[in-house]
């Protein structure tokens, strides 16, 4: 990671870094201070990962990237930031799988938020053509989750 601290008060270069450390530790792609009128905020980019068939793999914390400039039509999308299960129970089958034919209300997966776990359902009946996520990984809102078709 480059240091684009130089010139800045020491005080805010070592506050910024420790932010940038925080963000890598919880996992986050931002993070916001505040103390008075002093404001600061980090951001770091995630790379995107187009798959079919097979979950995405993580993108390496602080890469770079240029996100997909489009998405299939049939994408899923995270409705809040929170944890993606794919079962039911940690020892569960899925709720889905690719190729499964899913119809609409049906339960694809859950997005657990705040300790409160939310059925994501099918907007559609369709193929399950992608699945984008991994059991147990953190979205952030408006992630794609899958690609039905």
């Amino acid at each position: 990671m480059a240091d684009d601290t130089k010139g800045l008060d020491p005080a805010v270069a070592d506050l910024v870094r420790a932010l940038a450390a925080l963000l890598d530790e919880v996992n986050l792609t931002e993070i916001e201070y505040g103390d008075g009128d002093r404001r600061v905020r980090v951001t770091r980019a995630f790379t995107a990962i187009h798959t079919t068939g097979a979950p995405a793999a993580a993108a390496a914390p602080g890469s770079a990237h240029t996100p997909a400039v489009s998405e299939p039509s049939g994408t899923i999308k995270a409705p809040m930031v929170g944890t993606v299960y794919l079962a039911p129970q940690p020892d569960a089958t899925p709720f889905i799988k690719v190729g499964d034919q899913v119809s609409e209300g049906q339960t694809l997966l859950i997005v657990e938020a705040m300790k409160v776990m939310n059925n994501i359902a099918a907007p559609r009946a369709g193929r399950v053509a992608a699945i984008l996520v991994t059991d147990g990984m953190p979205v952030e809102y408006d992630q794609p989750l899958l690609v039905l078709d």
